[in-house]
């Protein structure tokens, strides 16, 4: 009885093997002809039997239901699939499928990054972006800059939530994105070109073409990610958390500029000025050549109305920054501060005219004091805000030509023409 048993068994587990290496067969015909959902059909009708299926059969099974997912566009689902293969084989220590498959997940990655990177560039539709991003790092994590992709493209989108959990991923796994870039100066042009790798550059080093290679490290997008995750916790009207997530990171690395601009910056959103000025100076403790940083010491001490320290300010961030246009801007704006006053009092003496032309007078010296600064600034980047201040110091002190050359062009702009 044993032996009849064990003889009908034997004969279903062949009927059984047959019927496996038939259906497989029919999915990997149906695959060639791009019929994906019947050969997703044929695989799918195998799924029961997967606990007691042969090797060669069950390692095909994988490498046939990635592709027919793929050919689905279900691009999770072909990833899983295929590195369930290479789970599988590495295990059985056989390689026949893996050869073959890797390329095709490597084909997948590349699909999906380009769909998210065309999202982003040409549709502007960021939602859709962040979807292809977050896919494309699900599908290979080991690039994590997809992942930072997606938290960007989900904040445009003002998805929040889902932006602020991708930030703290990033975060958790310690994502730096600092690369280093392999730049080559191109002969005919003169323009620095990243070439991608090293390797390429030494291809193209050897043609002639390229002159001056050198090697460029990114800056960390760490303190950007924390400032990111602070700006959403804002926009959240989650203020104290965003602080704190702010002054952590500060905490980690107390030397980081970077992370003071972020949080000085988050004080600007919360218009707490006072705190602003505080982080700046700090600021400008730690890198004490920023021209920025004492431009935004001039801001803040102008607000408060303290014009002399906001003018010293400025001027050393000028000093710092010959062609800093902001800064010549402002400095004549701080300088003109007092008119106000001059003008206040020529008003209440209107009737006094020995009086009104001794404030006039003032008032036409603080112009002339002010007017370099202003042409400065617009020599170095004009604007409708300079050319109209312009006009109205040449108006005040009659500088009819000077007045009458820019008369038109202020007219110009104004009409956007």
């Amino acid at each position: 009885m044993k032996k009849q048993i064990i003889t009908l068994s034997l004969g279903l587990m062949t009927v059984l093997a047959f019927g496996q290496k038939k259906q497989l067969k029919t999915a990997e015909k149906a695959i060639k002809m791009q019929q994906y959902s019947e050969a997703l059909s044929a695989i799918s009708s195998l799924d029961g039997l997967l606990a007691g299926m042969d090797e060669k059969y069950k390692a095909k099974y994988y490498f046939l239901k990635g592709q027919a997912l793929a050919g689905k566009k279900d691009f999770e689902g072909a990833a899983e699939s295929y590195n369930t293969l290479f789970s599988y084989e590495k295990e059985i220590k056989k390689q026949k499928y893996t050869k073959e498959a890797q390329p095709l997940l490597n084909k997948l990655v590349q699909e999906v990054s380009t769909l998210g990177a065309n999202f982003y560039n040409n549709d502007k539709n960021y939602s859709e972006a962040a979807k292809n991003f977050a896919l494309t790092y699900k599908l290979s994590p080991k690039d994590t800059a997809y992942l930072y992709n997606a938290a960007v493209s989900a904040s445009l989108a003002k998805e929040y939530d889902t932006s602020l959990k991708y930030y703290r991923t990033l975060k958790e796994v310690g994502y730096t994105g600092i690369q280093t870039q392999y730049l080559a100066t191109e002969k005919a042009t003169g323009k620095v070109v990243n070439l991608g790798s090293k390797q390429q550059r030494d291809l193209m080093m050897k043609t002639g073409t390229y002159i001056k290679p050198e090697n460029k490290t990114t800056t960390s997008k760490q303190a950007d990610i924390v400032k990111n995750i602070g700006y959403i916790l804002v926009n959240q009207g989650k203020t104290e958390e965003a602080i704190v997530a702010l002054q952590e990171a500060r905490k980690a690395n107390p030397k980081d500029v970077n992370l003071i601009l972020n949080e000085a910056q988050l004080y600007i959103k919360l218009e707490k000025m006072d705190k602003f000025g505080a982080l700046m100076e700090e600021a400008v403790k730690l890198d004490p050549t920023n021209p920025v940083l004492f431009f935004n010491l001039g801001v803040v001490n102008a607000n408060e109305g303290k014009t002399e320290a906001a003018i010293n300010y400025y001027k050393k961030a000028i000093e710092l920054k010959p062609d800093y246009g902001d800064a010549y801007m402002n400095l004549a704006v701080a300088m003109l501060a007092e008119e106000k006053e001059i003008v206040d009092e020529m008003n209440k003496n209107l009737s006094n005219f020995k009086k009104y032309d001794e404030l006039q007078e003032k008032q036409r010296a603080l112009y002339n004091k002010a007017l370099p600064f202003i042409i400065k600034a617009d020599s170095l980047n004009r604007t409708e805000g300079t050319v109209r201040s312009l006009l109205n110091i040449y108006d005040t002190l009659r500088m009819e030509k000077e007045a009458d050359a820019l008369r038109p062009i202020y007219k110009k702009m104004r009409s956007g023409n």
